[in-house]
């Protein structure tokens, strides 16, 4: 039976993945979440995953009896197939395509079909995924439309009736910022900051004021950016 309050969460590790994790523990009576090791080269945030998981259940204990299993799949034969800058030491660049290589080609494509089918086997009606067009990456998996024929494509091949929720794709960085403290408060903006990591480089280093990472890389400059944006709006709160 598949349950449509219960939902699995695409959980890396990062700052969009942690607020997608709390829009849905805000939301749904029992969620799990899911992790991919495709070989990436920022594969700490593999380890601050487990990290994040912990801190919510400790911070937030009327969370913590939704928070249910956490699964981690391998995917590292997927990862070297793409030959990006996400999956092996190479400068972060555009193609000749006009996207950037660290654009992992049908990562999220894959992602949502193992998660699909782990849902089915754990009763879960609604996969969340932290994809956005608002602050467009160029990552053409991350646009509605194709999550749309996807999320069809899966009910017609596995005769279900997922939802995929995807609570940022109309929100800025900036916005996501606002949603975190709406949802979880200035507690669960630290977790963010100190905890979730995004860097495509894998670093962590001295934290600086939009949380770790190299500061040089688009996953970066993306964070701090909305950082700034949030700070100079002065850090309003965004309903969920």
């Amino acid at each position: 039976m598949i349950h449509t309050d219960h939902a699995l969460v695409l959980f890396s590790g990062g700052q969009d993945s942690a607020a997608c994790l709390a829009w849905a523990l805000d939301r749904y009576a029992h969620v799990e979440t899911v992790g991919f090791d495709y070989g990436q080269r920022h594969a700490v945030e593999m380890v601050q995953r487990a990290i994040v998981l912990d801190r919510v259940r400790q911070a937030f204990p009327e969370w913590a009896p939704r928070l249910g299993t956490d699964h981690r799949l391998d995917l590292s034969a997927f990862g070297a197939i793409g030959e990006t800058a996400l999956t092996s030491e190479r400068a972060f660049e555009m193609t000749e395509r006009g996207l950037p290589n660290t654009f992992v080609p049908g990562r999220n494509l894959v992602f949502l079909t193992w998660a699909a089918a782990l849902a089915d086997r754990r009763g879960l009606g609604r996969l969340v995924g932290g994809m956005c067009e608002t602050d467009f990456s160029g990552y053409p998996d991350c646009r509605r439309d194709t999550l749309d024929a996807l999320q069809a494509a899966l009910n017609l091949g596995m005769d279900r009736s997922f939802v995929i929720d995807t609570p940022l794709m109309r929100l800025t960085k900036a916005q996501t910022w606002a949603l975190t403290l709406g949802l979880g408060g200035q507690a669960l903006v630290d977790i963010v900051l100190e905890d979730t990591h995004t860097c495509y480089a894998g670093e962590r280093g001295a934290r600086q004021d939009w949380g770790h990472g190299c500061g040089a890389c688009p996953a970066c400059e993306l964070r701090a950016r909305g950082w700034r944006e949030w700070e100079a709006a002065g850090r309003p709160a965004l309903a969920a």
